[in-house]
């Protein structure tokens, strides 16, 4: 008798998201199981949980989602989760924290159809957020020269040593730390960009109005900001590849589409195999799958 599909959510959050729930239930899963406040010390019994009940071929048809709106608490009960695993005993997982990793999946890929980033130079603006460090972590990967952008240089400076501890100073490119703290700096971290990529907080204007005429000014820029006033001024959130000026323009709906379809096709993935891994690069490996 075929096992169904069972999804077990662990979110760190008082209450689990409800939009990872509905995802979940689109993207076909036979039965979710949400799990909310989860700590350290609480995920390896939910991890054999998984791992026991089912064996062989049987494993597969378990999964883990590790979600909640803070970062850094999810990664470590993903670093706790993969301890748990043991030879072929495992079941597959994936990490999307406040929807960080498919978002900057899909806005990388978004700018990505229309250039490619190896030698470009790239600003991220609110770079120390979880949307925006995923961004530069990528974008440096792929060869590009990523201005690093903060209200404080040193909190943007921070982020460049963690992209590069993260894998290996040879392995990235070149990483800039910019502040941003006045309309005047961020549109010098404009000047000569490429691409450049809103992620700042809801309703919080990143770039104001006379954005479209600074000189050299980027190629493509993706706003991802929903909430009123949208973080690149002029942008609408439903552009898709609209043209602004000499700029190609993507609204936070306009990335949003490609989100989703990566955010379910990575949910369906999960239960092809029992050892995946599904974290930024993954991810982004499966936007570019849906996209050739």
């Amino acid at each position: 008798m075929s096992k169904t599909t069972v999804l077990i959510q662990i979110d760190s959050d008082p209450q689990a998201s409800t939009f990872d729930s509905i995802v979940a239930i689109d993207s076909g899963v036979d039965h979710l199981l949400t799990y909310q406040s989860v700590t350290l010390f609480e995920v390896q019994s939910l991890v054999y949980g998984a791992m026991f009940t089912r064996g062989g071929d049987d494993l597969k048809k378990t999964a883990l989602f590790f979600g909640g709106s803070d970062v850094q608490q999810t990664e470590a009960l993903v670093r706790a989760a993969k301890k748990t695993f043991f030879g072929p005993v495992r079941v597959s997982l994936m990490s999307d924290p406040n929807g960080s990793n498919t978002t900057a999946a899909a806005a990388v890929l978004c700018s990505e159809q229309h250039l490619d980033l190896a030698g470009k130079t790239v600003t991220v603006l609110a770079a120390t957020g979880p949307v925006g460090f995923r961004i530069v972590q990528l974008a440096s990967w792929l060869g590009a020269t990523v201005r690093v952008c903060s209200r404080r240089e040193s909190r943007a400076q921070q982020i460049c040593d963690m992209v590069r501890r993260k894998r290996g100073p040879d392995e990235v490119g070149e990483l800039i730390a910019f502040q941003t703290a006045n309309h005047e700096q961020t549109y010098n971290s404009l000047r000569g960009s490429d691409v450049v990529y809103s992620a700042g907080a809801a309703g919080v204007e990143m770039v104001a109005e006379q954005w479209l005429d600074v000189k050299d000014g980027p190629s493509v820029a993706v706003d991802l900001n929903a909430v009123p006033p949208v973080g690149i001024f002029s942008i609408d959130v439903m552009d898709k590849a609209v043209s602004r000026g000499n700029t190609i323009c993507y609204g936070a709906v306009g990335v949003g589409g490609l989100k989703m379809k990566i955010h379910r096709r990575c949910i369906q993935q999960l239960f092809e195999t029992n050892d995946q891994i599904l974290e930024i690069e993954e991810i982004y490996g499966v936007g570019k799958s849906l996209l050739t």
